[in-house]
């Protein structure tokens, strides 16, 4: 009788819980030519020209981003935009990416 009231905590943190592992499970990053394709479950389906980076810098930044983690790369791009990534080999990542444009500054 006293947990009849709890079901919709109970519903709300399941559903809350299942929309954070989707979104760890289903975020990655994929070079694919010189595009570089951003996805993090239903949320954030993103395709950057890679041509447009000019830095990569290492961050432990907690702004919301498609990152699983909170060992990070900023990726800095057109003049003023940048996203946050958190490959799991960043420095296979980093080398995917200066295979493609050699002249990209890394501060890590």
């Amino acid at each position: 009788m006293v947990y009849e009231k709890n079901w919709p905590g109970v519903i709300t943190i399941s559903v809350t819980t299942a929309f954070i592992i989707h979104l760890l499970l289903t975020t990655y990053y994929q070079v694919q030519g010189d595009q570089l394709r951003i996805k993090s479950g239903f949320v954030v389906n993103k395709t950057l020209d890679i041509s447009m980076i000019r830095k990569v810098v290492a961050t432990r930044s907690v702004i919301s981003a498609p990152a699983a983690s909170l060992d990070r790369l900023e990726l800095l791009y057109n003049r003023y935009d940048s996203v946050l990534v958190s490959p799991k080999d960043k420095a296979g990542f980093i080398s995917e990416l200066l295979a493609v444009k050699p002249d990209i500054a890394v501060k890590l």
